[in-house]
């Protein structure tokens, strides 16, 4: 794509304005997560007696609109990402309590909604929206226009934390807190607050601990593998890392995915292991580090607190995922079911990560100074 410099409009404005290296690193992610896509999922919907590319064409029924969002949203100004961010989070967070009352249950948790003929996970989008409107009111208190900021952020976190323990999602309340806690932070909280926030952080964890059987036999079977419990797919992930050697047995060639039930969402990364070796996870961690400190750097450097506070947030929540994904595959933390961003199937997931990062490219765009010239 090429526009001069003169074009004044809409989409030529959009085009000399936006971070197109970060833009063309989210295309390159995207499409690795096409052909591992089309890699991990034939066998998986062969074994539910689907048609071997059902989950390849739902996922490209998800692209074409999680481009248009994107796209769109990045065209928004500054105060259309606060108004989309308040509406968006407000929809979220109650479809996000209907799942408690008419939910799918999978797996023994109530996080999803059958709707148009979809399965939906409220949550998903509850999080880049959530960081955009609490780097929001953290802005606001900050420069003290509306002292109110920090105590309306923490009973927003509050009710979101509640909802989703009662699903329950600990790992999606990991991330939600962990990018509150990274926006705290940013804005200058206290370290005595800072400090009693990560005492409650740890007390929470130990209340997940001790209240939910699941996460309690989760973390038991990470600590001691050998210790008894279901660590198959684990240990089908860390076999297929080392049967794919540097640069792996080549495409179609892995016998992974033909055995593990979650290959094509949170084991995706074992998959591209196996077939496309350590150098092809290399390049994948490269896109996804090269992201996150590109954003930060641009973030960082801002001075509208808003657009530092709100970045820092959609960038931790990205960034988080992706780690939490992949030291899953290699056993360097408990299971949990998330996905690999714009790599893993799931249509949720894909369209509520176009939402955020579209979203922190719009937050990014270049913006004349003061007496500059645009």
């Amino acid at each position: 794509m090429w526009l001069p410099r003169t074009d004044r409009s809409l989409v030529g404005r959009w085009w000399w304005t936006i971070d197109r290296v970060t833009l063309f690193a989210l295309m390159m992610l995207i499409v690795v997560g096409f052909v591992l896509t089309l890699a991990a999922s034939p066998p998986v919907a062969t074994r539910l007696n689907q048609d071997q590319f059902h989950f390849f064409r739902r996922q490209l029924v998800f692209l074409l609109p999680a481009l248009v969002v994107v796209f769109a949203v990045s065209l928004a100004p500054l105060a259309g990402i606060r108004r989309l961010a308040l509406a968006g989070l407000a929809a979220a967070f109650v479809l996000m309590v209907m799942t408690l009352f008419s939910g799918q249950e999978i797996k023994g948790a109530h996080r999803w909604l059958y709707m148009l003929g979809l399965s939906i996970q409220p949550s998903e989008f509850v999080k880049p929206c959530f960081a955009v409107v609490a780097g929001w009111l953290l802005a606001e208190a900050r420069r003290g226009a509306f002292w109110l900021g920090y105590p309306i952020a923490a009973l927003i976190w509050t009710a979101i934390i509640g909802v989703l323990f009662l699903q329950p999602d600990v790992g999606m309340a990991v991330v939600v807190t962990a990018v509150f806690g990274a926006q705290l932070f940013i804005a200058g909280l206290p370290m005595l607050l800072v400090g009693a926030a990560l005492c409650l952080a740890v007390l929470g964890g130990a209340a997940a601990y001790s209240l939910l059987p699941h996460v309690a036999s989760r973390v038991d079977r990470f600590l001691d593998p050998s210790g008894g419990g279901d660590n198959y797919q684990i240990e089908r992930a860390m076999e297929a890392f080392q049967a794919g050697g540097l640069f792996g047995r080549g495409p179609g060639d892995g016998a992974v995915k033909s055995i593990l039930p979650d290959a094509h969402t949170d084991f995706v990364f074992a998959v591209a292991g196996e077939e496309y070796g350590f150098a092809a996870c290399l390049l994948i961690l490269a896109l996804f580090a090269f992201i996150v400190f590109r954003g930060l750097g641009r973030v960082l450097a801002e001075s509208n607190l808003f657009v530092m506070l709100a970045g820092t947030g959609l960038i931790t929540q990205f960034g988080l995922q992706a780690v939490i994904n992949m030291g899953v595959n290699l056993r360097l933390m408990p299971t949990k079911g998330m996905t690999l961003p714009f790599i893993s199937y799931g249509g949720s997931s894909l369209l509520a990560l176009a939402l955020g990062m579209g979203m922190l490219l719009a937050l990014t765009r270049r913006r004349p100074r003061v007496g500059e010239a645009e």
